[in-house]
């Protein structure tokens, strides 16, 4: 089944306005969580659509523009202070609800990578690897991606020596080793090892 007849398959169930939430960033050393919240407009198909670990920067960049200009889109950002703070199960949480609120549709069912939004009064179905299954979770994972990516190479241009404008804040070996050798700087989130165990010596 592709992407989107999986999503046609709750239309056929009653539900007419459906949405899809997905995260980036939930596993970084640094930098914010992420989540995209994304409801086609009638009939769309577009060609290309998967889950956006799948895809190179220039297939998500032009899908981005796709998705965008032919579905409601709902981003919510969650700063590493809160991270620190409420942990990052809760910030994705926080991201996602943030997104679905920011999304400016009444919405009758909203599919969720992995994660349940309790706090949401609306029917929800929680898919493990829904970035695989859904058309609008993939397309919420590639619009996550996106946006927290653009986020990052900002945030190269003031700390230039983690190569933030490469592995986007994840524990890849240059960043692991840019962080032994220059210490954790703001956007690092102090609450994930082995950033916290570097600033315990």
């Amino acid at each position: 089944m592709s992407l989107f007849a999986f999503d046609e398959s709750f239309r056929l169930q009653g539900y007419n306005l459906i949405a899809g939430i997905d995260e980036a960033g939930r596993g970084c050393l640094a930098g914010p969580v992420v989540a995209a919240c994304v409801s086609f407009r009638d009939s769309v198909f577009i060609e290309g659509i998967k889950d956006s670990k799948e895809l190179s920067h220039e297939q998500r960049e032009s899908l981005f523009q796709e998705i965008i200009k032919h579905a409601f889109v709902g981003i919510g950002i969650v700063d590493v202070d809160l991270i620190d703070r409420v942990n990052i199960l809760e910030a994705t949480r926080l991201a996602m609800m943030e997104a679905f609120e920011n999304l400016g549709r009444e919405i009758e069912l909203l599919l969720i990578d992995a994660v349940e939004l309790p706090a949401l009064k609306v029917d929800q179905k929680a898919l493990i690897k829904g970035d695989r299954k859904s058309a609008s979770i993939a397309s919420a994972s590639i619009v996550a991606k996106v946006t927290r990516d653009r986020i990052m190479r900002q945030y190269h241009e003031a700390y230039p020596m983690y190569g933030f404008d490469k592995h986007k804040g994840y524990g890849t070996k240059e960043h692991l080793n840019a962080l032994k050798k220059f210490g954790p700087c703001p956007i690092h989130r102090k609450s994930f090892s082995p950033v916290r165990e570097l600033m315990l010596f």
